[in-house]
């Protein structure tokens, strides 16, 4: 089999579900050629191709819709469809990648899409949903058949998190990890100058132009030294980003979410976690709401089985249609809080 597997790029947790599917398509010996778009430096990748593609612009923890339009260019993103060749793969793999998605569906060859985004498509918990949102999830990397994975199967047809293998480390280190990449440096560093008897390791694109307080870690983003504070640390204020959330949860961290504004993933994201009692939620940066959190529990631990060889076992089986039978092996191994069984009861 030989397979083009597409990958959003612009996001993190397309790229860490990649990292997590690819060595299992190794693994099973599966040619793969891989595609992402919106970025063009990517690893462990070996041999890729990567174009433009689309995505969304925002400033100040809002999506802003104006520069989403002007900084996109369709006429070549759809050229770049029109130009790719697929004759020589058996199938399409994509995680919510327009271009490989939408020349499959040009030259009819299957694509199966598998993305967080995809279950949204399903009756999971939804906030801060329109027209338009579903337009995007429909149509943005339209798939053959669309495979959605999430934190709990909600009674739906969903698989687990797709989670790097991570572990906590032998001891707390009683640091806070932040990652708020939407908001501003310096109204993150007055949330934080104003709790110090807490200390604090931010990771964050930008530097900020005031002082940050002596209980206070500043960092640019490091992939080794992001994980390495997350096993180690006391809890995480964040995005309502998925695959961190699934990390967090994976390793028992509690969690503090401020969602991204007129981006109902993370709003929906953020109700799905609260739903389940594993996080906090709030709108704004407040001291009152973050001093409340620091004193609340740790949270038990997600026993998440590994999905990627159950995934590709399901892909080389070829009866792509069983999605029920590849959910039902997939949450088998689970080991989800006791509290949790009660919540949308299914066969899984």
């Amino acid at each position: 089999m030989r397979i083009l597997y597409g990958v959003q790029g612009t996001g993190n947790g397309h790229l860490t579900r990649a990292r997590v599917v690819a060595p299992a398509l190794a693994r099973a010996g599966i040619e793969v050629d891989y595609l992402f778009s919106g970025r063009d430096r990517l690893q462990p990748f070996g041999d890729f191709r990567c174009y433009q593609g689309l995505t969304f612009a925002t400033s100040n923890g809002q999506i802003q819709l104006a520069a989403t339009a002007l900084n996109n260019n369709l006429w070549r993103c759809w050229r770049d469809i029109q130009q790719l060749d697929l004759s020589r793969y058996d199938l399409v793999l994509n995680d919510f990648e327009p271009i490989s998605a939408w020349a499959a569906r040009r030259q009819q060859l299957t694509c199966i899409g598998i993305s967080h985004q995809n279950a949204f498509l399903q009756a999971v918990p939804i906030t801060g949903d329109s027209p338009l949102n579903q337009l995007i999830l429909r149509y943005f990397a339209p798939a053959t058949v669309a495979l959605g994975c999430h934190w709990h199967h909600f009674g739906c047809q969903l698989l687990p998190p797709f989670v790097e293998p991570i572990t906590a480390a032998s001891r707390c280190s009683g640091r806070v990890l932040v990652y708020l990449p939407f908001e501003h440096a310096d109204a993150i560093v007055a949330l934080l100058n104003a709790l110090p008897q807490q200390r604090f390791s931010v990771f964050h694109g930008s530097q900020p132009n005031v002082a940050c307080g002596p209980h206070v870690q500043w960092h640019g983003f490091s992939r080794d030294g992001f994980a390495a504070e997350l096993r180690a640390c006391a809890g995480v204020i964040a995005s309502a980003g998925f695959e961190l959330a699934s990390e967090a949860l994976v390793l028992g961290k509690k969690l503090l979410l401020k969602p991204l504004q007129g981006q109902f993933e993370q709003l929906s994201n953020a109700l799905a976690l609260e739903l389940l009692g594993v996080a906090t939620v709030i709108n704004r940066l407040e001291v009152t709401a973050v001093n409340t959190w620091l004193a609340a529990p740790s949270i038990e631990p997600i026993g998440y089985p590994p999905v990627a060889d159950t995934l590709v076992r399901w892909l080389l089986a070829g009866d792509w249609g069983d999605i029920d039978g590849l959910c039902q092996q997939a949450w088998q191994p689970a080991k989800l809080p006791d509290s949790w069984q009660h919540k949308w009861a299914t066969a899984y």
